[in-house]
């Protein structure tokens, strides 16, 4: 087991620990991160067949522990939190229960935000298998399902007891779903470190992808710093800060939403969006023409599409847009580039340039 990187998610309450590196889950570490509670795990069908005998020997649990939930978005519905809710009340838990998500953002989103509302509240812990999940989802407490109407428009912040995140699980990841979490990477870079994007650029990016070991374990750690740092500025999103995390979201999130949650990844949609948000930025001035072309190109890089789903039209994304969380007063806010690693949340833009933006991908 290689050694294991820590970092502490500083919270006015309820901070804690990530624990990131290969083998993260053997031995004591999960265990202490438990203290001895009664648990019970959520996971996928996908990871229950690679890694659940793993954990249940790990922990010392049974499969009777332990509910299988068919893989994919479509599961992040109020239909399946019900059936979760269900189980876990056969499962006699107490208040003093933890329920551990064992899965990706799909899984993670939909456990905390049952263990959210379970008796007014249980304690839960992230165990990302994802990329996605280990550098975006599984830290920062926004939990949630999908409603026919738009991404994650029912849910509610309940943060973690402890992410761990075993970068052993990413081996045996398909090559779409580590694209797909490399868009939520390249995302850190574009909205909060210049530099770091720049190393994606001149290589990190393939490192990354081809799972290199130090590449996987220092890309996860400064992802879930940066986003450690927003969330603690900003834990229930109501100054701003926290809301620049969803650069590329509004867009993306539309074509989640136009295609039934159930052709694109959430990661797919998001390398979209980000490629979307930088054309838009540049429109408006507050980028170069170069740099919007090195944003699409690091996410075509990724392996990502850069394409909308075929048949979606610019007033399919302006009608899906207007639901999004982010409006406010009426306004449609994006999260925009006033230059690469410096975000803004704004609704103060030439619309004419959102037209052409969508005109432009839509072609």
């Amino acid at each position: 087991m290689s050694k294991i990187r820590r970092l502490n998610v500083a919270l006015a309450q309820h901070g804690y620990a990530i624990h990131i590196g290969s083998g993260a889950l053997a031995g004591s570490l999960a265990k202490d991160a438990l203290q001895g509670r009664k648990l019970c795990v959520l996971t996928d069908s996908h990871v229950a067949a690679l890694h659940l005998p793993a954990l249940l020997s790990g922990l010392g649990l049974t499969q009777e522990q332990v509910l299988v939930l068919d893989a994919g978005e479509a599961s992040k519905s109020w239909m399946t939190a019900e059936r979760v809710l269900d189980w876990m009340l056969a499962q006699k838990l107490a208040r003093d229960a933890v329920l551990i998500a064992f899965g990706g953002g799909v899984i993670g989103d939909l456990a905390g935000f049952c263990a959210a509302i379970y008796q007014r509240g249980i304690a839960f812990v992230q165990v990302p298998t994802t990329l996605l999940a280990m550098v975006d989802s599984s830290v920062g407490g926004k939990t949630g399902v999908n409603h026919a109407r738009g991404k994650n428009l029912i849910g509610a912040f309940h943060q973690p007891r402890a992410v761990i995140a075993d970068l052993d699980l990413l081996k045996t990841l398909p090559r779409r779903e580590l694209s797909a979490g490399a868009a939520e990477v390249i995302k850190y870079g574009m909205l909060g470190d210049a530099a770091f994007f720049r190393e994606l650029e001149t290589g990190a990016i393939d490192r990354l992808m081809a799972l290199d070991a130090e590449t996987s374990a220092t890309v996860v750690e400064r992802c879930c710093a940066l986003k450690a740092k927003f969330v603690a500025e900003d834990e229930f999103e109501t100054n701003g800060q926290r809301a620049l995390l969803n650069l590329g979201h509004t867009f993306g999130h539309a074509v989640e939403t136009y295609t039934g949650y159930t052709q694109w990844l959430h990661g797919e949609a998001v390398g979209l969006g980000l490629a979307m948000a930088a054309d838009l930025s540049a429109r408006l001035g507050w980028i170069s023409a170069g740099d919007s072309a090195r944003c699409t190109a690091l996410v075509a890089r990724a392996g990502l599409l850069i394409k909308p789903p075929a048949g979606m039209k610019p007033e399919n994304f302006r009608c899906l847009m207007a639901g999004d969380k982010k409006v406010a007063a009426g306004q449609l806010r994006f999260v925009l580039l006033r230059q690469l690693g410096d975000a803004v949340l704004t609704a103060d833009f030439d619309d004419r340039k959102l037209s052409e933006t969508l005109a432009h991908f839509c072609a």
